[in-house]
């Protein structure tokens, strides 16, 4: 069950055999944030192996874990710097190995920050891009090298309604979640040649405790007060959308950004 505490939060919603037999590669999925949230997710719709990514190898250890102790599925866990090339090879190298084939992949690592554009050095913006963006081109660029003679597998993308809509302070954010999109869909309608298969969620809110540390004085209630339900998603109801993606239930979607969001994109 969920250990959610925002208002009307609601049941949390058990699996259904979505990810049967699959196997799945997420980064930074360590911690309380939408990854974990999504590995859980896999897990829980019957995948078969996983293997996930983080930077911090605590955590790493301590999410691996977790995820062990629901069972039905092999762990597996691998430090990774999404920056950093060689570290994105490994990984997706040794997902490959261990999982048997990489069936699904989800793009989670991302960075934000509040800077005004006035204020805000090279390179504040150039780690929010590297990561955010360019970091889900290498692991996507990576993933497609296994998933391209095979002729199939999926990769999800995690997006943001702010790739859309303005926000003060998330200038490099949201420029870094637009290129995701745009990339998306672009990356999509060539991997389909392939019989692969990508698409992104765009997020608008999802509470969890990094979140809240992260966030400037009353910035979090102000963007909640907006949301149509009056309270924050859920970090595993943006995992679920990303479970229908990852399933044969999505089988027609190609290069799609669908809102995770209870008001207007």
């Amino acid at each position: 069950m969920s250990d959610a505490t925002s208002i009307n939060a609601p049941k949390y919603v058990e699996g259904h055999g979505l990810l049967n037999g699959k196997s799945v590669l997420i980064t930074a999925a360590a911690g309380v944030g939408i990854g974990f949230a999504a590995a859980k997710r896999a897990i829980e719709e019957g995948c078969r192996a996983i293997m996930i990514s983080d930077i911090h190898q605590r955590r790493l250890d301590e999410a691996a874990e977790k995820l062990r102790a629901i069972g039905g599925a092999e762990v597996h866990a691998q430090i990774c710097n999404v920056t950093n090339e060689d570290e994105v090879n490994a990984l997706v190298d040794a997902a490959e190995n261990a999982l048997g084939g990489i069936d699904v992949l989800i793009n989670n690592a991302g960075m934000g920050g509040f800077s005004t554009v006035a204020e805000m050095p090279d390179d504040q913006w150039n780690l929010v891009l590297d990561v955010t963006l360019t970091g889900t081109m290498r692991m996507t660029r990576a993933a497609l090298a296994k998933m391209t003679p095979r002729k199939a597998g999926v990769i999800i993308n995690n997006a943001s309604v702010l790739g859309w809509r303005a926000q003060k302070g998330q200038s490099h954010y949201a420029a870094a979640k637009a290129g995701v999109m745009a990339f998306t869909r672009c990356s999509a309608v060539e991997a389909a040649e392939h019989g692969i298969r990508i698409n992104a969620v765009s997020p608008s809110i999802a509470m969890h405790e990094f979140l809240k540390k992260a966030a400037g004085p009353g910035e979090l209630e102000a963007l909640t007060s907006q949301e149509a339900f009056g309270r924050a998603a859920e970090v595993w109801e943006v995992a679920n959308v990303m479970m229908f993606l990852a399933s044969d239930y999505s089988g027609y979607m190609v290069g799609e950004i669908v809102s995770v969001s209870s008001q207007r994109a």
